[in-house]
């Protein structure tokens, strides 16, 4: 498995995030992911809820992470992977599901809120979202999310970490109501929404 691209953050949070995923998920049949990076995600969490299918996306050029992963493991429910730009054509939906890791802090805040507009094209009614991620809360956040987004900026000045009631505004604006706000390892979180009825 060396030969795979390899993320140590996925192996780390992949089952916290799972433990959750578990029961928010219970009722859904079609998942988009959003951002699906190396694709072990993917591989780990479809396998766990064999009842759905996983759709993973990533940006143009993207791709061949994913398809590694998914040829090195696949499984009956995850189809090949597929193209997404947030400001550009999404798969049709509807999607009764959607998830994204480690995501927001990388975009823009322009493709943030173009990702929330996309969901609320895209998702059923009654859908559920969960994205994790590090985050703020009014203004505070960790010592190490300190770093790591000062890390982020310097890199690019149009990434880092958000704030949680902006995400939270966003939300509301494309008919998500919250779910679930869950603490997760390694000053993360899980924050969870429904798609209004």
């Amino acid at each position: 498995m060396s030969e795979l691209p390899f993320s140590e953050a996925c192996e780390r949070n992949r089952e916290p995030i799972l433990a959750h995923l578990r029961s928010h998920f219970a009722g859904a049949t079609r998942v988009l992911e959003i951002g699906s990076g190396t694709g072990q995600h993917a591989v780990h969490f479809a396998p766990a809820l064999p009842h759905l299918l996983w759709q993973t996306s990533e940006v143009p050029g993207g791709l061949g992470p994913v398809r590694a992963w998914l040829e090195a493991q696949p499984s009956p429910n995850l189809p090949p992977p597929v193209e997404l730009d947030v400001g550009g054509r999404w798969p049709a939906g509807p999607w009764d599901g959607a998830f994204s890791a480690n995501t927001l802090h990388i975009m823009a805040w322009s493709a943030v809120e173009e990702l929330f507009a996309g969901l609320a094209r895209v998702l059923a009614p009654r859908a559920m979202v969960a994205v994790y991620g590090p985050f703020n809360y009014g203004g505070h956040t960790s010592e190490s999310n300190r770093a790591f987004d000062a890390m982020l900026r310097a890199r690019d000045p149009r990434s880092g970490l958000r704030e949680a009631d902006a995400v939270q505004a966003l939300a509301r604006e494309a008919a998500l109501e919250p779910v679930a706000d869950h603490a997760m390892p390694a000053n993360n979180r899980l924050l969870l929404w429904r798609r209004a009825g």
